[in-house]
């Protein structure tokens, strides 16, 4: 296959103008271009704008992907709600991410090359997944995050005793299981991590029914008011604070965390656990073929014994046919009459009606080829 280069971009704050558009023409005649999205392909040549300034002045994802093992997502998140801080717990900016300030904006990319994913992947349904993460991170789920650190792990470019970022992954959505495949994370090491802690949403509704009565008419005012003024991200915002204050009160001691090294040897036990598991399964499995075909074999020899002579005329039959499937039927028949003359102690006989065929046949080099397995 030729190269192909796959772009498609999402604006989920803020559709395009139309003047937004006519500038995005100009980038490419092909792409399609709609009021929240750009999309397009190349089997041949490259895109002419650039992705950091697209994602700067009008996206808020993009995704990348190439059929020589580059792939790559970006996500646009306003600085105002992003803490830092925390981030930087999770991130490096050096092997597989980076995130950088424009504007009121920070943006993230995350990005890993000479991938082997398997089957071909023209990138279209990807992003339609993969979106939901940008919601999820808004909404206070670091969980992404704990996933593109995993990426640093499983290439060793974490320290063995650095502690992982947060208490596991716990159960994951379909939205991060989709980025774990899109960027061909370990699957053991990705079970490892996911042992322990619980998804975010297992600590509502109980638990947010309760933070949010604790708070002040002066803070739910001014909450109510925001959403009334139609101001984005606001019940973002809210299941963040929720979140935060929960995981507050429910803070996991540092010596509960697991060491990146902890997290390889865990799921070095899992590949072994997982390969000894198919080996005996593919050994079961072929235990039951083989009895199978046995079965297959003896009904097969008592058919044969029954019509006696007649085998010998249907050998000849096949043999003057003068084709490769009649020369395989006549050696799988007499394989078969081999078989059943060493259960009925007949071998010589056997022997000796097939030397008879070989030299009557000798001529026919194809079927005297497929004879060499009798001997």
């Amino acid at each position: 296959m030729s190269e192909y280069q796959y772009y498609e971009f999402q604006a989920i704050d803020r559709p395009l103008s139309d003047a937004d558009r006519r500038a995005l023409r100009d980038l490419s005649s092909r792409a399609r271009i709609t009021a929240t999205s750009f999309t397009n392909s190349y089997e041949w040549g490259d895109f002419k704008g650039d992705p950091d300034e697209l994602m700067e002045r009008w996206f808020d994802l993009h995704l990348y992907l190439a059929n020589w093992g580059s792939r790559r997502l970006m996500m646009r998140l306003p600085t105002r709600l992003v803490d830092r801080d925390r981030l930087g717990t999770f991130l490096r900016n050096d092997e597989h991410s980076m995130f950088r300030i424009a504007g009121e904006n920070v943006i993230l990319s995350i990005w890993r090359d000479e991938l082997e994913p398997g089957d071909w992947d023209d990138g279209g349904s990807w992003l339609a997944i993969l979106s939901l993460l940008r919601a999820d991170v808004l909404a206070g789920d670091l969980r992404l995050f704990y996933l593109i650190w995993l990426m640093d792990v499983e290439i060793e470019a974490v320290e063995p005793d650095e502690p992982e970022p947060m208490p596991g992954l716990g159960p994951l959505t379909d939205a991060l299981e989709a980025f774990a495949e899109f960027f061909c994370i370990d699957r053991d090491l990705l079970r490892a991590a996911a042992e322990q802690g619980s998804a975010p949403d297992g600590l509502l509704p109980e638990a947010a029914e309760r933070i949010v009565a604790a708070m002040s008419d002066a803070e739910k005012t001014s909450l109510l008011v925001r959403i009334f003024n139609g101001e984005p991200h606001v019940p973002a915002e809210l299941r963040a604070w929720v979140r935060a204050r929960s995981e507050l009160q429910t803070a996991t001691s540092p010596g509960a965390l697991r060491t990146a090294a902890d997290l390889l040897t865990r799921a070095r036990e899992i590949r072994l656990a997982r390969e000894r598991a198919e080996a005996e399964h593919a050994e079961a499995q072929r235990r039951l073929e083989a009895e199978l075909a046995e079965k297959a074999r003896e009904v097969r020899l008592e058919a044969i014994r029954r019509r006696g002579e007649s085998v010998w005329s249907d050998v000849e039959d096949e043999i003057g046919r003068r084709s490769p499937a009649g020369y395989d039927k006549a050696a799988a028949l007499l394989s078969d009459l081999l078989a059943l003359a060493e259960k009925q102690d007949s071998v010589e006989e056997f022997r000796l009606r097939l030397q008879s065929i070989r030299e009557r046949h000798a001529g026919k080099g194809r079927f005297i080829e497929r004879l060499a397995t009798l001997g």
